[in-house]
């Protein structure tokens, strides 16, 4: 009896962080199969699918090891007149990892929970919100969205959304 029981004690468990890490880079995987954002420039890019519902891709900000990025359909929230739903993605090019950072327009983690929830809380809400991710990006791609579908919003006749036209001065 001890020998099983030491068996069970040399197995590992996976903690929520480790499978919150796990699925960062499962959601990476399936968003550069999906869309391949690191060669999209800056600004928005649709793909329709002849559903009705056109995706929107928004490379908000390129950075050296990161892109910082938006998922949404063609809808608007009829009472703040924003995409919804929105995720909000941060891809790690380096780490090859995606982050959903926040799913709504100024719902960051912390309008969520507060400046200083417990770490479980936290850890929780964040796997809630990247699950979501792991389960929209299947979605799309069992859709037929796709690199191949994808096209700069500007050519596709669509405007860009508020959130991403740049400011001049």
């Amino acid at each position: 009896m001890q020998h099983v029981a030491s068996l069970a004690a040399r197995v590992p468990r996976l903690s929520r962080f480790g499978w919150l890490m796990g699925l960062y880079a499962e959601n990476h995987a399936r968003l550069v199969r999906l869309f391949a954002p690191a060669g999209l420039g800056e600004g928005s890019h649709v793909s329709s699918v002849g559903d009705g519902l056109d995706v929107r891709l928004d490379v908000l900000e390129r950075h050296r090891y990161t892109l910082e990025l938006r998922l949404t359909y063609d809808l608007r929230d009829p009472l703040t007149g924003e995409p919804d739903p929105s995720a909000y993605l941060r891809l790690y090019q380096d780490a090859r990892q995606v982050e959903t950072t926040h799913c709504y327009v100024g719902r960051r983690w912390q309008d969520v929970m507060g400046m200083y929830p417990p770490p479980a809380e936290l850890v929780d809400h964040r796997l809630r919100m990247n699950t979501f991710l792991g389960k929209w990006l299947e979605y799309l791609a069992e859709r037929g969205h796709g690199v191949a579908t994808l096209a700069p919003a500007a050519r596709a006749g669509l405007p860009l959304p508020p959130a991403t036209v740049p400011l001049r001065s």
